[in-house]
């Protein structure tokens, strides 16, 4: 039953999709407005399909189906509950399937919200776009990878389960599903610039509803990288959250560019500039997720996270990629002469120019990633070597370009359209500045040293200070509501980027670690703390054995340990994790003794701040949800003293929108 209920839902996706491009494209060319209104609907049966889908394969992954390979590939009576749900986008094809359903989800909202003006041209053409990207994931599955195959031969009793890593924490109920919100999300931004492309309508109709797309999609992509550094922090053992893995790049590609658009969008909203070049951010985005998704599905990047290949999946993702590439480019080629703006910058000292250097830097940080990412491969295609770009690369590239984001970070939202005066600057970044000087002097007196954080530290604390000016202005004048909105919004984003910046700055220099040999009983010191190693001690689960080692640090028993499951042969670590708002202590099991009696080796890390990061990460989502919310109205009455330079500094911000929200423009993503 599952398999012909999972496979029926999957056809039955295919033809709405199928089925509602061809309308909707045939009925718009031949003017023909019944067929573009049974287009129109077609968007419920590719949602149907695949809620249909979707209850098939939990259903089977519920009851251990394993006339399923899937099932038999990634299930086990063993696993827990929440794992067997897990897992469905645990592996390669159920990953397509989850990723499928959230595009289903996405159209469907692109369908209501549009509703009213469903028969725009635009419109239809972005939904001919989402029609046909949902078609190629689809006839995906019911071609190449397809989550419903059936086991040749004897049904099996038993399977290994998911991966232990992927049955290790509930993380990976949160983060791989957060993740596709945002990278999927960025479909409906894609389809409404080629739907202008395609019709022609000026970009008045389409950059307002794609920004707020792309914040939404941005937002998720956000808390879902941080979750997987959370993760990969909880899980793997090493003591750190970003290794610029290959995978992690591809995901973090997008949010680059996407980040590029969110800041110049406005400058074509307020001064008729860079209309081609937002289409272009936008293009690539999608572009990147669909190379991402290669990457990670097609086995030519041997990572951690990346998934299992067939061997039959890679072709097809590479080819639609090409295709992606090929159609963005053309149709910018068709249209491009069109979309030339008379617009100029007048001066580099201005907002615009601000916002130009803003995209240079984030063109050149996803330049950087990409090209670390792809020249391995490269190498390997073109002389069969092996090359392996690593973390000193990326990080030697890209710290120049994140110090100069700082730096704009803190500037430009000083900076007024077309000229600014050295009396203005030196008035709204005095403060901001003298912040910046007094935490340089905290730092040194109190013994740190580096240049590379130092100067991180210094700029944050530029950057903070000026969001934290524009926050407080804005408060003064009209109160504590006016935080929701894209001027609170914005700044409170800022204000948590400032957050991440300083923790992984102050983790990555000022990180202690060491390997201590203990016998039970024995204990030893390390950067002023005492540790006591009391013993080992096993528990069994049902879908685990546990081997902890007892380390009593500070008065406080600490667990470190090493999970093994009974249908692997992988041992998994288990880290103990004392985090403080000053630093975290990083405890694991290095090694297991033969016999309980004898030493191990515990591995101790010490590491500034990292809880900074994690509460960063969520200052920016809640910073990208307070933009997405409608500004409040100004308040009636007399205006409070300083009306003036709140509005100026509010109206001046970079990130500052067309909508009037109190003391000025609206500021924020």
């Amino acid at each position: 039953m599952n398999i012909a209920l999972g496979e029926s839902g999957l056809v039955l996706a295919l033809l709405g999709a199928v089925a509602g491009a061809v309308l909707l494209a045939v009925g718009t060319l031949r003017r023909r407005p019944g067929l573009v209104r049974g287009g129109q609907s077609y968007i419920w049966l590719v949602v149907a399909g695949m809620v249909v889908a979707t209850f098939a394969m939990q259903r089977a992954l519920l009851t251990h189906d394993f006339r399923l390979v899937y099932v038999d590939n990634n299930d086990s009576t063993f696993t827990p509950l929440v794992y067997r749900v897990t897992a469905m986008w645990s592996a390669l094809s159920g990953s397509i399937l989850l990723w499928a359903l959230i595009l289903s989800g996405y159209l469907a909202a692109m369908w209501y919200v549009f509703r009213r003006r469903r028969d725009e041209p635009l419109v239809v053409w972005a939904k001919v776009t989402g029609y046909a990207v949902a078609a190629f994931f689809i006839g995906l599955m019911l071609s190449v990878s397809n989550p419903f195959a059936r086991v040749q031969g004897a049904v099996p009793t038993q399977g290994p389960g998911p991966d232990p890593l992927l049955q290790d924490r509930l993380l990976v109920a949160f983060h791989p599903p957060l993740l596709y919100l945002g990278l999927v999300g960025f479909t409906v931004p894609f389809c409404l610039a080629v739907g202008s492309l395609v019709s022609g309508e000026s970009a008045s109709n389409w950059l307002q509803e794609s920004r707020r797309w792309a914040i939404v999609a941005w937002a998720f992509l956000s808390a879902g990288i941080v979750l997987g550094m959370w993760w990969s922090y909880q899980v793997l053992g090493w003591g750190g959250y970003w290794s610029w893995d290959p995978v992690e790049n591809t995901a973090l590609l997008p949010w680059l560019t996407s980040t590029a658009f969110l800041h110049s969008a406005l400058v074509q909203q307020r001064k008729a500039m860079l209309g081609v070049w937002n289409l272009s951010l936008l293009l690539a985005t999608f572009c990147l997720t669909v190379l991402g998704t290669f990457f990670t599905r097609s086995g030519v990047l041997e990572s951690v996270h990346s998934f299992t290949s067939d061997g039959y999946v890679g072709p097809y993702l590479l080819g639609f990629f090409g295709l992606v590439v090929a159609v963005s480019i053309g149709l910018l080629a068709w249209r491009g002469d069109q979309l030339h703006n008379a617009g100029t910058v007048s001066t580099p000292v201005s907002r615009e120019g601000a916002f130009l250097a803003n995209n240079f830097l984030f063109a050149a940080f996803a330049f950087v990633v990409l090209l670390g990412t792809v020249f391995p491969l490269v190498v390997e295609a073109v002389n069969g070597s092996t090359l392996t770009v690593g973390g000193p690369f990326f990080d030697t590239m890209t710290m120049p370009i994140m110090l100069c984001l700082l730096f704009l970070m803190a500037v430009a939202p000083a900076l007024p359209w077309q000229r600014a005066s050295t009396e203005l600057l030196r008035h709204r970044l005095a403060w901001p500045a003298v912040g910046a000087v007094g935490v340089l002097v905290a730092c040194l007196a109190a013994g740190l040293r580096g240049l590379w954080p130092l100067v991180v530290f210094t700029l944050a604390a530029f950057a903070g200070g000026s969001a934290l000016r524009q926050l407080v202005l804005l408060v003064r004048r009209n109160g504590i509501s006016a935080l929701p909105g894209r001027t609170g919004g914005g700044m409170v984003v800022h204000i948590g980027i400032v957050l991440v910046a300083v923790a992984i700055a102050a983790s990555h220099a000022y990180q202690q670690q060491s390997q201590l040999a203990l016998s039970p009983g024995q204990s030893a010191s390390f950067e002023g703390h005492r540790l006591e190693y009391v013993g080992l001690r096993t528990v069994n689960k049902p879908s685990r054995d546990i081997v902890e080692a007892v380390v009593r640090m500070d008065g406080t028993d600490y667990y470190p340990a090493v999970e093994s499951f009974p249908l692997s042969n992988e041992a998994i670590p288990s880290p103990a994790i004392r985090s403080t708002p000053a630093q975290d202590i990083y405890l694991t099991l290095a090694n297991v003794p033969s016999r309980a009696s004898g030493p191990v080796a515990i591995g101790v890390i010490i590491e500034p701040l990292v809880l900074w990061l994690w509460t960063g990460g969520l200052v920016v989502v809640i910073g990208a949800a307070l933009s997405l919310s409608r500004p409040s109205r100004r308040r009636s009455g007399r205006p409070r003293s300083g009306r003036g330079e709140a509005r100026a500094l509010v109206e001046d911000h970079p990130l500052a929108g067309a909508e009037t929200v109190g003391v000025g423009a609206g500021t924020g993503l």
